[in-house]
């Protein structure tokens, strides 16, 4: 390694500190940012804000250090992946409910009823829930979205006449 590559790598490993210096840490006495423990909060802020314009007045070693993008550390990577799967399960759910809301709504129904006929006909066609459930939310809007027969119709068991006023229930 030149002089020079050494110089870069130290200069690098210096905006680097700054930059991890910069950062303000809540402790249980005050703030902490770098090595140095201030009372309040706005001393702090006043620090990092100091530390970073020292770091932005650096802007080869700036450019070094961005140069060359570190990967991700594995638990970044891992805590990403999650979010991910946690954003796509969300969305499916919601579209999933609002499928629930139609059909209970257009079938007068129960919404737990409106799930079981949602997973039903999915089961019934092969296909996922959430694909199922994204052609009803489609079909509140275009009535000439086909359906399949399970959820275009009521079932007929489980559902009785609404009754007349003055009208005596049977009794068993």
């Amino acid at each position: 390694m030149t002089g020079a590559e050494k110089a870069g790598e130290a200069g690098g490993n210096q905006a680097a500190a700054a930059a991890q210096d910069a950062v303000v840490r809540r402790t249980k006495d005050g703030w902490r940012v770098g090595g140095s423990d201030l009372p309040d909060l706005t001393s702090a802020m006043a620090l990092a804000d100091l530390l970073s314009e020292e770091t932005l007045a650096n802007p080869a070693a700036a450019a070094e250090e961005s140069a060359e993008p570190a990967e991700p550390p594995v638990e970044t990577r891992r805590l990403r992946a999650t979010i991910r799967q946690l954003e796509h399960a969300l969305t499916a759910r919601i579209r999933v409910e609002q499928a629930i809301g139609v059909l209970a709504e257009r079938h007068r129904i129960q919404p737990r009823q409106a799930f079981e006929q949602l997973r039903a006909a999915a089961r019934c066609r092969g296909k996922r829930v959430i694909d199922i459930a994204t052609d009803v939310v489609a079909s509140a809007t275009n009535p000439l979205l086909q359906l399949p027969d399970e959820l275009s119709r009521p079932r007929s068991a489980g559902r009785r006449a609404p009754r007349q006023p003055g009208e005596v229930l049977p009794t068993e």
